[in-house]
């Protein structure tokens, strides 16, 4: 399915949601591309699963943001098929777009390839691999949201009562595994002896397996979850535990759930493709870094409902560490190996 946004669109939910991709196609490699005249720049975007989906979703609203100011025009493609992915992004390219943004952690060599046969267009793909600097308009990007998510660790070690948390993820991949890694390290921070249940569901959207895997962790003693994926907190809202969120705030819907979240911030990082596409600068890089806290890339959710029942401990924790990190005086870990349950 494939849907285009022009800067005169009206935004309704879906629309506002779409537009927010093209922005995201910032740092491919210093190729040739020209420098852009004022006039929007053109961006197509490649999705393999649906926009609401959290992480593309938060690619989206950065989008938006640069459509309504005029930056850019856009187009995506969402449930695109693995096996589809290339020939979409040729597509796309022989259309006459500017940059191409997209998720190609299952795609990798055969988008590498495509982009090599179009040195004219701007690629800025999600991916797990670094950028290489042979291929000069091809760079990555990630969401390196550890700070925030060590962060909302320190919240919920010290509000779980059991010491027990469970925590699900799609697949076991860097992006994951780092955020996971950094939650773990807050947690014990205010309990060094609590136990963590992790499991992956081998899908980035499959809320009714994430639920029932989440189910299975409140039976074995978890009263706090880490919901990386969709699913997780309706489990935590039906069985009466708390859960931590992830990427997105999903506090109206789980207002009595969802204690906090990791919130990721893709402007920082669509600013800067934006700018050095414009000015022909744009060159294979690794555009990871401006979802660090310190470059506005991330941020902890308020903790709202939950403010009088967290421990004035961990509040405090919180407001120091986040100072730290924002000086560049604190560093969270990144650690992207597999996390294993030590309960």
């Amino acid at each position: 399915m494939t849907r285009k946004f022009l800067q005169t669109t009206h935004l309704t939910r879906r629309g506002l949601l779409g537009s927010g991709v093209a922005a995201t196609l910032l740092g491919a490699a210093g190729l040739s591309l020209r420098a852009r005249a004022a006039e929007p720049l053109k961006v197509a975007a490649i999705y393999t699963v649906p926009v609401e989906q959290q992480w593309v979703s938060r690619i989206h609203v950065a989008a938006a943001a640069a459509m309504a100011r005029g930056d850019i025009t856009y187009s995506f493609s969402e449930n695109t098929a693995n096996t589809d992915y290339p020939r979409v992004m040729r597509e796309y390219a022989e259309s006459g777009i500017d940059l191409m943004i997209g998720e190609v952690f299952a795609v990798e060599q055969e988008a590498r390839e495509v982009a090599a046969d179009y040195p004219n267009v701007a690629f800025l793909m999600g991916s797990s691999f670094m950028h290489d600097p042979a291929l000069p308009n091809f760079a990555v990007f990630d969401n390196y949201i550890q700070d925030a998510s060590y962060l909302t660790g320190i919240i919920a070690g010290a509000m779980s009562k059991s010491g027990n948390i469970g925590m699900v993820g799609g697949f076991p991949i860097p992006e994951v595994n780092r955020l996971m890694h950094a939650f773990m390290a807050g947690a014990r921070e205010m309990n060094p002896d609590i136990r963590f249940q992790v499991s992956f569901i081998g899908s980035w959207f499959d809320p009714p397996k994430a639920k029932e895997t989440a189910f299975a962790m409140i039976d074995n003693g978890a009263d706090m979850l880490y919901a990386e994926r969709f699913g997780v907190s309706d489990a935590a809202k039906e069985r009466g535990v708390l859960a931590i969120g992830n990427v997105i705030d999903t506090h109206d819907d789980y207002p009595e759930t969802v204690v906090t979240s990791a919130l990721w911030h893709f402007e920082p990082t669509l600013d800067a493709a934006i700018a050095k596409v414009r000015a022909g600068s744009f060159t294979a890089d690794n555009y990871g870094i401006y979802s660090f806290m310190k470059h506005g890339g991330c941020s902890i959710v308020p903790l709202r409902n939950f403010e009088d029942d967290v421990p004035e401990a961990a509040k405090k924790l919180v407001a120091e560490r986040e100072a730290a990190i924002k000086a560049g005086t604190f560093v969270v870990e990144i650690n992207d190996s597999e996390p294993k349950s030590t309960a």
